[in-house]
């Protein structure tokens, strides 16, 4: 994973909608592991949309397929790529960037239920037989939902940092109740930002073997207004009275440093799912 050891230094500058730090300091507080960036392309869902997406082989042609989901705010790449390498010494790895983040679908409004619809999308495109689906955070959601619409289409489920829900106390409440309310009211000047922020990804030159100039170039893909659209869907989501009807084999990955999502309420999630392989935990 990135790695950030922050001490003082200059106040952070707003650029786009998104906090950024001026480059020399991020090359000194953000440790970006080496890694050959793989070849990515457009992939066309017919009557959805297009996404870009990375199609990385296994060992052998009939190697199983996982599917990696990731974290709000981020690219497929940004949230998974320290980990595409070892995954491909067994599975072939699908990656791709979801609706209204980086390159991915830009539709008329964020929905959880379309984010889910688009991995069994892809799946058939790229006839994949019962992948596993593996996410992280706002993909663990995703993940959750793929199996509550697609329930055929799995052969497992991978769900790190993962929750049924967020409204669980006042603060949570109010937050998200809030961000229900402004981000219904912006969605028009939402979706033109996460328009423009996906132009600017598509026409910036990046030149992968300069890890942070690719990071970074990752992380302004999505605008802050898509976040917010993201935050505000996030806080719908509620899978607490089907959670224990998950019936295919999944393992659930406990962030122990996590502040969004305390890891004791992860670990209560993984309790209510039948079969789960569980007590997996990592920093973070």
């Amino acid at each position: 994973m990135i790695e950030t050891h922050l001490g003082t230094g200059p106040a952070v500058i707003e650029i786009g909608g998104r906090v950024s730090f001026p480059r020399t300091l991020l090359r000194e507080i953000v440790d970006v592991p080496a890694f050959a960036v793989p070849e990515g392309r457009w992939l066309d869902l017919p009557g959805r949309g297009r996404t870009w997406l990375t199609d990385v082989p296994g060992p052998t042609t009939d190697a199983p397929a996982i599917v990696l989901l990731h974290a709000v705010g981020c690219t497929g790449l940004l949230t998974w790529f320290p980990a595409v390498e070892r995954l491909a010494e067994r599975y072939r790895v699908v990656v791709f960037d979801q609706r209204w983040h980086g390159r991915g679908i830009v539709s008329e409004h964020f929905s959880l239920r379309d984010c889910a619809d688009d991995v069994a999308a892809i799946a058939d495109a790229l006839d994949l037989e019962a992948p596993v689906v593996a996410g992280y955070s706002m993909g663990s959601i995703i993940a959750q939902r793929v199996w509550r619409q697609h329930p055929e289409r799995l052969g497992g489920l991978v769900l790190a940092a993962t929750t049924d829900h967020f409204r669980t106390t006042g603060s949570e409440r109010v937050f998200h109740q809030g961000m229900e309310l402004g981000m219904g009211a912006l969605r028009t000047l939402s979706r033109s930002k996460a328009v423009s922020a996906a132009g600017r990804m598509a026409t910036d030159l990046l030149d992968p073997s300069d890890m942070h100039e690719w990071a970074l170039a990752q992380w302004r893909s999505t605008s802050g207004w898509s976040v917010g659209q993201a935050v505000a869907a996030l806080g719908r989501h509620h899978s607490t009275p089907w959670l224990g009807q998950i019936d295919v084999p999944t393992a659930v990955v406990v962030t122990t440093k996590d502040r969004v999502i305390a890891p004791d309420r992860q670990r209560a999630i993984a309790a209510r799912i039948p079969g789960r392989l569980t007590g997996v935990g990592v920093p973070g």
